[in-house]
């Protein structure tokens, strides 16, 4: 038998068509502090190039309010708080300029407008895969956040400030906000250990989906304190952005795309892949 094995094993080394296994890119560990450092290297980045990192968090922040507003003005108000929560889903995706934007000032050169609106390596099937897994997420959201409002009241909340008042003022309310937060947090969660690493990853690397996106969550799990702590920063930087009536996003967005590129380089350096 332990013939056998050993010639089964040798046919399989002069076999090509034997599958290899699969290698995957060593992860380092992070201290607590260390996204804290990643926000303060996104803003001397910002300052290499300010104009082009404004005119792309302009856009972003015009996209987000002409969206919002469009609903208000729609009678679909209620539905500005479900798209909010699903900007942080989608955002790493919109992202990708910043991302190219950060390998370009790696590298000392600085970074155009157009090369970060037209992404060379972003055009790439795999990029589509894990936008598309983003998309089905958001989706997801979505209709969980439906479920959630469809069990917590059967009145129509026709403007926001009714449904923050149902929100904040009644048992149902509180309770369906309690729900909406722990739903919405667990799914945001999963995105974001799908997608922090493998977005930048597959915008720098030729690898595929499936490397980036365990690659990514190896990342998370392996440093779960301080990406907790980087997760919560998003969100704060994001929310306080989107309270000034998505002017903040103009500077927020881009210093948070920025971060995320030193978060990507930190976690896997570049010397750390496997040949």
């Amino acid at each position: 038998m332990t013939e056998i094995n050993n010639s089964d094993r040798a046919s399989q080394r002069s076999n090509p068509n034997t599958p290899t296994p699969l290698k995957l890119p060593d992860v380092i560990t992070i201290k607590a502090t260390t996204p804290f450092g990643w926000i303060a290297g996104a803003w001397a980045d910002f300052q290499k190039a300010p104009l082009p990192c404004l005119t792309y968090g302009i856009l972003m922040a015009f996209v987000s309010a002409s969206i919002s507003i469009s609903l208000l003005f729609s009678g679909y108000s209620d539905w500005i708080m479900v798209l909010i929560g699903g900007f942080f889903l989608i955002a790493p995706m919109l992202a990708m300029g910043l991302y190219e934007a950060g390998r370009q000032i790696e590298a000392g050169r600085k970074p155009s407008f157009t090369q970060m609106i037209f992404v060379k390596g972003a055009f790439r099937q795999d990029l589509a895969y894990l936008g598309l897994a983003l998309l089905l997420l958001y989706f997801f959201w979505g209709r969980m956040a439906q479920l959630v409002y469809a069990l917590s009241t059967y009145r129509k909340h026709d403007n926001v400030m009714q449904f923050l008042d149902f929100m904040l003022t009644t048992p149902e309310g509180q309770k369906m906000a309690i729900a909406g937060t722990l739903v919405g947090g667990a799914i945001a969660f999963i995105a974001f250990a799908l997608v922090v690493i493998s977005a930048p990853m597959l915008l720098d690397r030729k690898t595929d989906v499936f490397i980036a996106t365990i690659t990514s969550v190896r990342a998370v799990t392996k440093n779960l304190f301080p990406m907790l702590i980087w997760a919560m920063l998003i969100t704060a930087l994001t929310i306080l952005g989107i309270l000034t009536g998505f002017i903040g996003l103009i500077i927020v967005f881009p210093l948070i795309g920025l971060a995320s590129w030193r978060a990507y380089r930190e976690l896997v350096p570049t010397g750390h892949f496997p040949e």
